[in-house]
């Protein structure tokens, strides 16, 4: 299943269909409620990300649109993203779990959490469900409004849900919406390539 908006990246190289489908939205539509199906898939997904030794080095928090704990992640969130993501069906704290409670360093953890997130929002576009990553928290925040330990690092935000009505939303996030996929080119990112 894809979101109806076709904004496929124009890749230079074939790559599968649900990644060069998937892109990161600012419009959800505040009224559709959480798939729970699709959601539950997404969260299997993550969970069967690759990870270090079988560490699994990463918790989430879900919150779900109209509760409490929704309320306490928005209010975590800095400037622009308090504006458009508290209209997404649930939003999803990515934690990395930097030691045991033994206090044994996890020196992957932060790359695995990032490896259950990208998972997670491949999967969630899979089933029809858009998504958005968010760096723009105050992590401080997040660990009071749930009482985190110290040893886990909240990495991300992802907002999850229905897509909204891009047309109806505000001129300039509109823009922002249709303007065309970029990235830099596979040569600009290798280093070396011997």
């Amino acid at each position: 299943m894809s979101l109806v908006l076709d904004r496929t990246a124009p890749t230079d190289a074939p790559i599968l269909d649900v990644l060069a489908e998937r892109w990161s939205t600012r419009v959800f539509d505040a009224e559709t409620p959480i798939d729970e199906e699709a959601l539950r898939s997404a969260l299997e997904a993550a969970r069967w990300t690759p990870t270090g030794m079988n560490h699994q080095p990463w918790r989430m928090i879900l919150a779900r649109r109209g509760g409490e704990a929704h309320a306490k992640v928005v209010s975590a969130l800095m400037g622009f993203n308090q504006a458009w993501a508290p209209a997404a069906g649930a939003l999803l704290v990515v934690l990395a779990e930097n030691e045991t409670a033994e206090g044994d360093a996890r020196p992957w953890a932060l790359y695995d959490a990032g490896q259950a997130a990208a998972h997670f929002t491949v999967q969630a576009h899979a089933e029809g469900l858009a998504t958005h990553q968010m760096g723009g928290f105050v992590a401080d925040d997040l660990r009071a409004a749930f009482d985190i330990d110290p040893r886990f690092t909240p990495v991300t935000v992802i907002a999850v849900g229905a897509l909204g009505d891009i047309d109806a939303a505000e001129e300039g996030l509109r823009q922002r919406e249709l303007a065309p996929r970029e990235r830099r080119t596979v040569a600009e990112s290798l280093l070396v390539d011997a």
